[in-house]
């Protein structure tokens, strides 16, 4: 593999944490947005959401094989949640470790990239703390 080339594999990893981070930072942006009604948070929480793309979406979906994902069944942990806050922490945790596998992959081709995930991680950290901690009030 030469560098700023990622094979199949690399952009199905890729794929796969580019939809699992903007999930994720679309689940609590809606809850501060229709639940709370938090303008200010939700414009934050949509501004990073649209910084998480690349511009190789073909290649993106030409390697997507989610009918054969060896994980796709959910785990028994993540049909449990007791309460708002632990959705909103569930999905925090899920969208800074999808940043943070694709700050290390685009490490491989493209430093643009890379800083551009490491960059969502850093502002997901300072939400959670802001969110969780407006929450345990």
């Amino acid at each position: 593999m030469t560098k700023n080339q990622l094979s199949p594999e690399l952009f199905r990893v890729c794929d796969a944490n580019i939809n699992r981070l903007k999930e994720g930072i679309r689940v609590v942006e809606d809850i501060m947005r229709y639940r709370d009604n938090n303008k200010t948070l939700s414009k934050q929480l949509k501004e990073l959401r649209h910084k998480a793309i690349i511009q190789e979406t073909t290649e993106l979906l030409t390697y997507r094989d989610s009918i054969n994902d060896v994980l796709r069944p959910s785990t028994k942990s993540e049909l449990t949640r007791i309460d708002i806050k632990s959705i909103i922490l569930a999905n925090f945790k899920r969208a800074q470790e999808s940043s943070r596998v694709l700050e290390e992959i685009f490490k491989l081709s493209n430093i643009t990239y890379s800083e551009n995930f490491k960059y969502i991680r850093y502002e997901l950290y300072n939400l959670e703390k802001e969110i969780v901690l407006k929450e345990s009030e």
